[in-house]
């Protein structure tokens, strides 16, 4: 299955509040361009927002394709579990995470904004999948081209039955973050 199970313009305003009572325990995020920019430090923003999840009782995972020199200084900043080098869309990264944080798959939401690594891996493994708008327009050329295509996806996609979510303004991304982070 390609297509995410909802999409959300934002990280920041997806309703964990009621995926906690669905009965959903852990989540796992991708780092760049779903939490903050690309290559960017973890941040307020990202810090409220992981503080705000423990809070509320979830357990969380960082699953990056980057390395751990990246990976592991975001993850302690945040005060989360991670993966680094995680190969998306294989599901190695994907399980291993689910063993991390001693949870079933049925009760892992996936947040992450590229529906050819992030979305495919999360779905193969039976997560449930959120496509997010990404935070940066600017991206590596091999990202490029696969925003092209999934552009074209998602076009068809949102006029389908099976679409959910809230329609993303991928344009301001900033108009989209709820006051509690900013």
């Amino acid at each position: 299955m390609i297509h995410p199970r909802e999409e959300y313009s934002s990280t920041y305003l997806i309703p964990y509040q009621e995926f906690f009572d669905k009965g959903y325990r852990a989540i796992i995020f991708d780092i760049d361009n779903t939490l903050v920019p690309h290559g960017a430090p973890a941040d307020d923003r990202s810090r409220k927002l992981c503080r705000h999840l423990k809070d509320m009782g979830f357990s969380l995972c960082l699953l990056s394709n980057n390395h751990s020199r990246r990976v592991e200084p975001f993850a302690k900043e945040l005060g989360t579990l991670y993966i680094a080098s995680a190969a998306k869309p294989t599901k190695k990264g994907y399980l291993r995470a689910a063993e991390l944080l001693h949870v079933d798959a049925d009760q892992i939401l996936f947040v992450g904004d590229q529906i050819l690594t992030d979305i495919i891996g999360a779905n193969r493994v039976g997560y449930y999948s959120i496509l997010v708008a990404p935070i940066q327009k600017k991206e590596e050329i091999q990202i490029v081209l696969k925003r092209f295509l999934e552009r074209i996806y998602l076009f068809f996609y949102r006029r389908s039955k099976k679409y959910k979510g809230d329609h993303p303004d991928r344009k301001r991304y900033e108009d989209n973050i709820p006051e509690e982070y900013r």
